[in-house]
């Protein structure tokens, strides 16, 4: 069993995910003390105003505050003249814009990247939220300036109403079952379906750590577009079943049983719906937030050995890797890439989160190439060795 861990509130990782994930919420006193003070309010404003950047401005009627507004990205300093006593600035990914923020992911490494989303910032004054809501996805909520007042209400689902005629998904009422405010560092998980409302008791910065889940349709869209990318599969099926005469107008049993096995027989292709799934998994849900990197030879990254650089994962980008039989396949922001055997271990160790110091022990034609190949694509990044600390 593995350690305690501070971030969950000294329970383990195993308790946590066979009592608390997907099951009931978590809330843990000063889980995270350093998040306090790594972004102020200022520092979401600017970012906003990025026109790369993701962010909705949710305004609430002075008059009725049972009137809702949102406005989308990109966002502009106009939007904030004249503002309402009440708003909530919402800024997704920003660990792709804060390496420190980034760091962060490494506190909860009991979920694999390929749950990751983002990690969003919501910034509001006093009074402000989003309403009553729920989600359907899990969220470690981590206070980070400020203070913010959480309610948690009754589990939801599909069928659950909302307020009609409002631009958000907001919740009639609530059956409050927990009433606590938060302080910086503070952390509350709350897994997919329970209703929360979250307040603002004073300017305040909530950090949300989102791991979601795919679903069917996204799956089934991606198996199709493998599917459509056969040319093999474009051919027309053999006409095995004309053996006898039936009315023009009708499809036998036969003739759709064989269809149907025909079809079934070609989604139980273990490496195409591996493929499907994988380049699903490693799709860069903020491509745009991808940096376009400067192009490098071998002869620039040999040079810069032994001058104090780190490998790491580019934020914006995704890493995934299946390993079965002793073999290791790798797929990056949606493709599968190819890569050299003596490289796939370094990169395993990438993929996982860690870094690896750029020095003479990777001095290997091919593990260079594929660095190199790797850094154009921005998918891995160097970092001088001292910013890591």
């Amino acid at each position: 069993m593995s350690q305690p861990l501070d971030v969950l509130g000294g329970i383990t990782a195993e308790q946590f995910l066979a009592e608390y994930w997907q099951k009931k919420p978590l809330l843990v006193r000063n889980a995270l003390p350093e998040i306090a003070g790594l972004l102020e309010p200022h520092d979401v404003m600017e970012l906003a105003l990025d026109e790369n950047v993701t962010a909705r401005l949710i305004k609430q009627k002075d008059k009725d505050p049972n009137q809702w507004s949102v406005k989308s990205s990109p966002l502009i300093k106009a939007d904030f003249q004249k503002m309402p006593k009440l708003w909530t600035l919402l800024v997704q990914a920003v660990d792709h814009y804060s390496f420190d923020l980034a760091e962060l992911w490494k506190k909860f490494p009991f979920i694999p990247l390929w749950r990751r989303d983002d990690i969003m910032v919501s910034y509001a004054p006093k009074g402000g939220s989003v309403g009553k809501h729920f989600d359907f996805y899990d969220v470690f909520l981590v206070q980070g300036y400020g203070h913010r007042r959480w309610q948690l209400g009754q589990m939801c689902d599909a069928d659950t109403d909302f307020v009609a005629g409002q631009p958000l998904k907001l919740l009639p009422d609530m059956e409050i079952n927990f009433d606590e405010v938060l302080a910086p560092g503070d952390l509350l998980y709350v897994p997919p379906g329970l209703s929360h409302y979250g307040v603002a008791e004073d300017d305040c910065l909530t950090f949300s750590f989102g791991f979601r889940m795919p679903n069917v349709a996204e799956m089934m869209d991606r198996v199709s577009d493998k599917f459509a990318d056969d040319q093999l599969l474009k051919n027309p099926l053999k006409d095995t079943l004309r053996d006898k005469i039936s009315p023009i107008g009708q499809i036998t049993q036969n003739e759709l049983e064989y269809l149907k096995t025909e079809l079934l027989a070609q989604l139980q292709n273990p490496a195409v719906l591996e493929d499907a799934l994988m380049s699903l998994m490693s799709e860069a849900k903020y491509p745009e937030n991808i940096p376009e990197a400067e192009a490098i030879g071998t002869g620039d990254l040999e040079e810069a050995l032994d001058q104090g650089y780190s490998l790491m994962l580019e934020p914006a980008s995704r890493l995934l890797y299946t390993e079965a039989e002793g073999e290791l396949l790798f797929w990056a922001n949606g493709e599968g890439i190819c890569i050299s055997e003596v490289f796939a271990p370094i990169l395993k160790q990438l993929a996982d989160g860690g870094s690896v110091l750029l020095d003479d022990n990777l001095y290997d034609p091919d593990i260079l190439e594929d660095i190199v190949n790797l850094l154009n694509e921005s998918i891995l990044m160097l970092l001088p060795a001292e910013d890591e600390e």
